[in-house]
Parts: structure tokens; C-alpha cells; sequence
């Protein structure tokens, strides 16, 4: 299998388990805001962890 199918299905996975996805962001980043510098990964996680857990009630567990 190509390495293509890999990144898909790698990319697939942690959108189910709601892991982010340091790559699309960047990719994003540099498409529609050039004129920002994306941040590190390890600040882009801590980002995305934060907002994921700091609204206790929008999650049923």
C-alpha cells in the first residue's frame, strides 16, 4: 500500500479519537494566513488539549 493511503488512514484515526492533527494545521496555516507563523507543536497540542477539556459540560462523560 502507498504511503498516500497511510497518511489517510494515520489522519482518519485521529479524527476519530479526537487527536490533533499538528500537519493539517500547519497546512492550513500557511494556506489561508500567510502572514502568520504557526505555532509549535508542542504549543499547537497544549492549544487543542485546552480547549478540548476546559468546557466540562459539553462532554456527556
Amino acid at each position: 500500500m502507498s504511503s498516500g493511503f497511510w497518511a489517510r488512514l494515520a489522519a482518519t484515526v485521529r479524527r476519530i479519537i479526537g487527536a490533533p492533527d499538528y500537519a493539517a494545521y500547519v497546512a492550513h496555516v500557511r494556506a489561508h494566513h500567510p502572514e502568520r507563523e504557526p505555532m509549535c507543536e508542542r504549543d499547537f497540542v497544549a492549544e487543542r488539549l485546552n480547549a478540548r477539556y476546559e468546557k466540562p459540560g459539553s462532554r456527556c462523560c
